[in-house]
């Protein structure tokens, strides 16, 4: 990523830092192969998968053995609908795959998938006394996503709109307020659909997003990790640029002196 000033750029969470602002899921593509080749084209650094999965006996267990060496990998408690089975989840992750890293998941409602906010700040205070990385995914919400920081989240990662659903950043104004006030970084996790949803998101101040259906379901998913790329780099750059204020009327870009008859 092009840095800012001869500066690195790079975005630190907790003890480790990363050049790629883009994480990636590996759910749902039509074959490992095709996983592995859009986690290349993606430029990720990190990627994400349900702990379930890549357990001995999981649909997926040679994953990690798949990208090591290439990626940091974040296990994750999808599935988990209470505090008492994600912290059981994270437990299990760090014993077999030797990481305190964990991304929170608790669900509250099995059809629109929203988080459990009550169940996610109660694992969130267990899994950082017990010394995990707290990476929590979260509503759109500035207050829960100030209490998750407060009980020592290492990142907030707020939805942009419901899971796998495609549609893009419901609520900017509030994810640009959430990366405003965030002391720890704001990751958006959840409902992108294409390369301008995530170069708005990294307009609006979040840190970096992390992506699954838009890459995994596209008709070509290679291609779409490379857009992804792409427009989060163009979205921080805009980002670290400073866009130009808005105004009500036109402004000539060129000034009036010198035309004829002036």
């Amino acid at each position: 990523m092009l840095a800012k000033s001869g500066s690195s750029d790079a975005l630190v969470i907790a003890d480790r830092s990363f050049h790629s602002r883009l994480f990636l899921g590996t759910a749902r593509y039509p074959n490992s192969q095709l996983m592995l080749e859009a986690v290349a084209a993606s430029g990720a650094e990190m990627v994400t998968a349900a702990i379930r999965r890549v357990m001995p006996g999981g649909e997926e267990e040679n994953m990690v053995e798949q990208l090591a060496g290439r990626v940091h990998f974040l296990p994750n408690t999808a599935g988990c609908y209470t505090a008492k089975e994600a912290i059981l989840t994270a437990e299990l992750a760090r014993e077999a795959l030797e990481t305190n890293w964990i991304k929170l998941e608790v669900i509250g409602d099995r059809d629109l998938l929203y988080p459990d906010v009550e169940g996610t700040l109660r694992a969130t205070e267990a899994l950082v006394a017990k010394n995990f990385v707290v990476l929590a995914y979260c509503n759109e919400d500035p207050v829960i996503c100030r209490r998750l920081a407060e009980a020592g989240a290492a990142a907030v990662m707020p939805l942009g709109a419901p899971i796998g659903t495609g549609r893009g950043i419901h609520n900017p104004h509030v994810i640009e307020a959430i990366c405003a006030r965030s002391t720890v970084p704001v990751i958006l996790d959840a409902g992108l659909g294409t390369a301008s949803d995530a170069a708005l998101a990294m307009e609006l101040g979040c840190a970096a997003v992390l992506l699954n259906t838009a890459v995994s379901k596209a008709r070509d998913p290679v291609r779409m990790a490379a857009a992804m790329r792409a427009g989060v780099e163009a979205g921080r750059l805009a980002f670290l640029a400073g866009r130009m204020q808005k105004r009500d009327y036109a402004e000539a870009s060129s000034p009036p002196l010198g035309l004829v008859g002036t």
